[in-house]
């Protein structure tokens, strides 16, 4: 754990020894060799063998979250309530204190309906990250410092393409729009985290399909207009809807670096 509220009390004790509970059930479950399958049209070997070659399943991607409340601790009190129902790997407060909630190699539920590219269990490939912001405030420089230091840990750990760090609202354009237009995307993507696009910009080609260029690099474009103020959002920090020839450029570059 990166940090457990940094003092001697211990106010989460009961939804710890839950947790420690659920983890326990998972580790038995690894540790039981496959069951037989009690079917008549399905011949059983005489013994069981277990391969040598086999590993954990680990995240490829980086959602990266606000939380939409107003203080740290009300989001840590959110994700240990079982009615809420939803749950992220870390949270960053304001202060850049790091609380790691849930085991990397596990599945927090932070992403809900959600696509990128072809895939559409986001909540399975990736690691979840919320940042305390109410979702109208700026990032404060030690939350964004923390983070960077976390990214540059979890890209190294699993090996993150860069292109992999991305918002919920790109996953998830419809519904979701953290973190918000404040976040600087381009201060992490100069890190390595995330992509972003070239000082200097090519005209665009007369034939360029920007829905296509969309979903060439990830967004579903089921609803084309969410899908343009996701991509400005993230890019552009800007939320309108429509598509000038600065936006086009902007697609354009990151189509061609990208893919």
């Amino acid at each position: 754990m990166l940090n457990i509220l940094g003092c001697n009390r211990k106010p989460y004790a009961k939804t710890n020894k839950s947790y420690q509970k659920q983890a326990k059930a998972f580790a038995e479950t690894l540790k039981a060799t496959p069951e037989e399958w009690n079917s008549d049209s399905i011949k059983q070997p005489a013994y069981w063998v277990g391969t040598t070659n086999f590993n954990l399943r680990k995240p490829s991607f980086v959602i990266i979250h606000h939380t939409a409340q107003n203080a740290c601790e009300q989001t840590l009190k959110t994700f240990t309530m079982v009615k809420t129902q939803v749950s992220a790997h870390y949270i960053i407060c304001k202060d850049g204190t790091v609380h790691h909630m849930l085991n990397d190699y596990l599945r927090a539920w932070h992403g809900g309906i959600a696509k990128w590219g072809s895939n559409t269990d986001i909540n399975s490939s990736s690691i979840g990250i919320e940042l305390d912001n109410n979702g109208f405030e700026p990032f404060d420089s030690l939350q964004i410092n923390s983070l960077i230091s976390l990214l540059s840990r979890l890209k190294k750990i699993f090996n993150i393409p860069a292109s992999n760090f991305i918002g919920h609202g790109d996953i998830a354009p419809v519904r979701k729009n953290d973190p918000n237009w404040r976040f600087p995307w381009k201060t992490l993507a100069d890190k390595g985290f995330g992509m972003w696009f070239d000082n200097k910009l090519e005209e665009v080609p007369s034939n360029f399909n920007q829905v296509q260029a969309l979903r060439i690099i990830g967004y579903d474009v089921k609803d084309t207009s969410a899908a343009i103020q996701s991509f400005k959002r993230h890019f552009l920090q800007d939320s309108t809807k429509t598509m000038n020839e600065t936006d086009r450029a902007v697609l354009y570059n990151l189509q061609q670096k990208y893919w």
